[in-house]
């Protein structure tokens, strides 16, 4: 990665790809303003990462209230302006958002890295829906008067965690389309940076955690006491499953669904919520457990997936109906676990919750959250064990077996690099198997991806360098480990190798 003028400072945790391309952003000596946008959701570091970078270089950070109305943050960020330039706050008596803005972009450009970011935007556009096309005004009359001797121009960072607000920025016909030369899009850590952010020894903890609260940088001020490593059922209990805490999953879903303004029938949105938690993974399934038709969850669907606390995930090789599932561990976490006993947790039972919710948690948490990450392991690393390299594109499927009269669900398979999805006659590069259950993996496992390879092969796709993969939350019988020991054809994972460990 080429080396940035502007060093990531040691508190930013990761995040070097997004802050050499902020940094090149700011840097760049182009004389007219340059706009960029940054989004992601709540708990993502989105406003650590830009103070960061704003402290950096004497850039001026102000951030939107969600309670406060449209004078009172003219106001506020009138005196913002006022303290940046070096004046007693009150000194500036700016009355409308042109003014505002023209002036903070005047004053910031005193640095030789002019900078100013607004964060939480989707609060102001809540009482100012004319901000865009100020901003619009102000972007195209900063372009012509650039001189070309004069330096870099201003540079404009819009923030905030509202995703379909951010997002819609850009689209269409909007007064910003085509004008935002950076649209970063800020997601969790990955699972093995996420361990090593919350400094977890115990491999089996850290997936467990992960499991729970994801990748998302911001749980770990609010729920690191007592540690995961002193025992998981005990920090769980103290977290997610305790009133008194800002991480207890009750109210931070809350929080999550209050992000997005058009998520305003909240019934709703948790009942379809709870039908994919508990296993409806189509429009029709969902609609059927709520006794609504399919048309009526379309939207609110389409709105938790633009949110991205719902996603669709496409069959690699078939053309079919994409399966829904819960995109976010927290939310998860609260359908399946705490909102069925809701009323005994807050009652101080957390612990005797936790117990009976055993079960639920290991075979509708656990696994197929073990199943997402053999599945991100399988994009991130497994080229590195692989003879063929990189990947193509990863995901799952369904076998037909017409002798058996059954079909073989794969929890992995991945296409060799340049195939499309669900394209005939694909090269298959990886097929595999993940199970989070207490037992090890066998050569009885083996032996059914074999039987599913060979299906693939007579239904035309091409087999001839698929490696077969097991993945494994507590290893593999010695005579697989000898198997895979003298064979080029097959991946055995186990949480070490998860991890990187």
């Amino acid at each position: 990665m080429r080396k940035s003028p502007l060093s990531k400072p040691d508190d930013v945790v990761d995040r070097g790809r997004e802050w050499s391309l902020l940094a090149d952003f700011l840097t760049d000596p182009d004389p007219a303003m340059r706009l960029g946008i940054v989004s992601g959701r709540r708990r993502h570091g989105k406003s650590y990462l830009l103070q960061a970078l704003s402290e950096q270089v004497g850039g001026l950070y102000v951030t939107a209230v969600r309670e406060e109305g449209r004078l009172p943050a003219i106001r506020r960020f009138s005196d913002a302006v006022a303290t940046h330039a070096g004046l007693r706050p009150g000194s500036l008596r700016l009355t409308d958002w042109r003014d505002v803005l023209s002036n903070a972009l005047d004053v910031t450009a005193r640095s030789p890295h002019p900078l100013l970011v607004i964060d939480e935007l989707p609060y102001l556009l809540q009482h100012s829906p004319e901000i865009p096309g100020l901003l619009q005004q102000v972007y195209d009359e900063r372009q012509r008067g650039a001189r070309p001797d004069a330096g870099p121009g201003p540079r404009l960072i819009l923030c905030g965690s509202a995703m379909s607000v951010m997002h819609e920025l850009l689209s269409g016909t909007k007064p910003l389309r085509g004008r935002a030369v950076v649209d970063l899009r800020l997601g969790a850590f990955d699972y093995r940076d996420s361990r090593a952010f919350w400094q977890i020894e115990d491999l089996l903890t850290a997936l467990k955690v992960h499991a729970v609260l994801g990748g998302a940088p911001g749980y770990r001020p609010v729920a690191a006491r007592p540690h995961p490593d002193d025992g998981f059922d005990i920090w769980l209990t103290r977290t997610l499953l305790d009133p008194g805490r800002a991480v207890y999953s009750r109210t931070e879903t809350e929080y999550l669904l209050r992000e997005d303004p058009r998520i305003t029938q909240h019934t709703l949105y948790y009942d379809i919520l709870t039908a994919i938690a508990q296993g409806a993974t189509t429009p029709s399934k969902i609609g059927a457990a709520l006794e609504r038709p399919r048309n009526a969850v379309a939207h609110p669907l389409g709105v938790l997936e633009s949110t991205g606390y719902v996603r669709r995930e496409q069959d690699v090789l078939r053309v079919r109906h994409p399966v829904i599932t819960l995109a976010d561990p927290v939310i998860r976490f609260n359908q399946l676990i705490t909102m069925p006993q809701a009323t005994a947790v807050e009652q101080g039972f957390a612990e005797q919750v936790w117990q009976q919710a055993s079960p639920t948690f290991n075979s509708k948490i656990l696994g197929p959250h073990f199943e997402d990450l053999a599945r991100d392991f399988t994009r991130r690393y497994a080229h590195t064990l692989l003879p063929g390299g990189l990947l193509g594109p990863v995901g799952t499927t369904e076998v037909a077996d017409p002798a058996a009269r059954t079909k073989h669900e794969i929890d992995v398979i991945a296409l060799a690099a340049g195939e499309r999805p669900q394209a005939p006659r694909a090269r298959i590069a990886l097929l595999g198997e993940a199970k989070a259950t207490v037992a090890r993996r066998g050569t009885g496992d083996l032996e059914r991806l074999e039987r599913i390879r060979s299906l693939l092969t007579d239904q035309g796709y091409d087999t001839t360098g698929t490696t077969l993969a097991l993945y494994s939350l507590h290893g593999f019988y010695p005579d697989l480990t000898e198997q895979a020991a003298r064979r080029d054809d097959l991946l055995l994972v186990d949480l070490p190798t998860l991890y990187g460990s």
